[in-house]
């Protein structure tokens, strides 16, 4: 199953990979030049498809804790000072995505939107310290009944070129649901209260919508 971002660019990759195989089948003469052409379309090829890959998952959805909204590395567990929304401390919980792992975002919790907001800005690499604030970001911030309110932030990486963000101010989210898609590289900071128990390590690999980050 592919996610609905990647559905033109699957099938523009297709068509090259195609074009390019039948170039290098008819107009290619040397046997190792043709096959290493064809090889090389269909390693792009499949490289595209597993990026754009939207496993169906069904975790433990439960208001009493807090999910991992992406596949990933734990880069980041730390206190710090929200500047954005909550102006205050904060435990942060970053995780890193490399082009391999699947760039769905999803809900990390469920909940009232409370705000939805889109920042244009610079394309640091995705661990720099200052990505988190100076990057292209969107940062969404949902009230759940038991956490309160919790805010999540899609961050671009150096690769990453468009965050694409579903959240929209007033509706519901749905823990594990779809809540957006970074293309070709990021991560995500998700900023929870100081009172929540941290259930994951530095360098943990993690799954979206399946491991438990806090309770």
């Amino acid at each position: 199953m592919f996610h609905k971002e990647g559905h033109k660019i699957i099938l523009g990759s297709f068509f090259i990979a195609a074009i390019l195989v039948l170039v290098a089948h008819f107009f290619i003469p040397i046997n190792w030049v043709k096959m290493l052409l064809q090889l090389t379309a269909l390693f792009f090829l499949i490289a595209i498809l597993q990026f754009f890959r939207n496993p169906k998952r069904i975790g433990m959805l439960n208001n009493e804790h807090i999910l991992s909204p992406v596949d990933g590395k734990v880069v980041v567990i730390e206190e710090v000072f929200e500047k954005e929304y909550f102006k205050d401390k904060r435990i942060q919980v970053s995780i890193f995505m490399s082009p391999i792992n699947v760039h769905v975002t999803r809900y990390p919790l469920g909940g009232k939107i409370k705000y939805s907001k889109y920042h244009p800005g610079k394309y640091l690499v995705a661990w720099h310290p200052k990505a988190s604030e100076e990057n292209e970001r969107t940062t969404v911030v949902v009230d759940n009944e038991i956490y309160g309110e919790v805010l999540y932030r899609q961050i671009a990486g150096a690769m990453a070129k468009r965050i694409v963000n579903y959240a929209i101010e007033g509706d519901t989210a749905v823990q594990g649901a779809d809540g957006g898609f970074i293309k070709f590289g990021s991560r995500v900071d998700v900023f929870l209260p100081l009172d929540a128990k941290i259930k994951v390590n530095l360098n943990q690999k993690v799954k979206g919508g399946i491991d438990i980050i806090a309770d």
